[in-house]
């Protein structure tokens, strides 16, 4: 989706700059001392607007989050959303990550969320889409044992080529739907705006959580 021009962008997102890290590269292996404690830390790449995040940094005061957006229209919204809600456990990397080794150390994350990645439909770009196994092999690296990962849809296509990246990858599949919303998983409670959206027009959303 094409975003809007938003008028001084670069001097907004400078008014938030106690929730942002600008060079996400130079703090590899040193996350917790961004946070000052040595809670256990999550990563969203694609974070949107936002919401999903935040609530989860809401609900989880004793874990750290760190939400990964390149689109600067995108993040300045999330970064609004941030401030008002006056988080300490959150941070924001203006970042279009392509490899997560170049950010984070070995067993640095607990666990990374993918909501509704761009599911490059072009066989082609196969090797873009962020369920390739070239990327599932990276977050294996970053994420502790035992660590997940949780990824949401809603291109039937791109599931059913993640489902099928996460099997040969030999990674272990802990929840699956077809229908999130109708599921019993407690992942359905906390959403992404662009998830809501969906939702009100009753189109169904792929998730699996899995193990790497």
């Amino acid at each position: 989706m094409r975003q809007r021009k938003v008028k001084n962008v670069k001097e907004r997102l400078n008014a938030f700059s106690d929730y942002i890290i600008v060079d996400g590269e130079s703090m590899k292996g040193r996350w917790n001392s961004v946070f000052k404690n040595n809670n256990d830390i999550y990563m969203e790449l694609g974070c949107g607007k936002g919401q999903f995040l935040l609530k989860h940094a809401e609900l989880h005061p004793d874990r750290n989050y760190i939400a990964v957006e390149g689109q600067e229209t995108v993040i300045l919204r999330a970064l609004e959303k941030a401030s008002e809600a006056q988080l300490p456990n959150i941070v924001f990397v203006p970042s279009f990550m392509q490899d997560v080794t170049d950010y984070f150390d070995e067993d640095e994350l607990f666990g990374i969320y993918l909501n509704f990645s761009d599911p490059w439909p072009k066989e082609r770009h196969a090797k873009r889409r962020l369920t390739h196994r070239k990327y599932l092999k990276g977050y294996e690296k970053v994420i502790k044992n035992s660590g997940i990962v949780e990824f949401k849809t809603d291109n039937d296509a791109f599931f059913e080529f993640s489902i099928e990246e996460i099997k040969l990858s030999g990674y272990e599949i802990l929840e699956y739907s077809r229908d999130v919303h109708n599921s019993a998983f407690s992942s359905k409670e906390i959403t992404t705006e662009y998830e809501d959206k969906f939702k009100t027009l009753n189109k169904s959303i792929n998730y699996v959580k899995f193990v790497v």
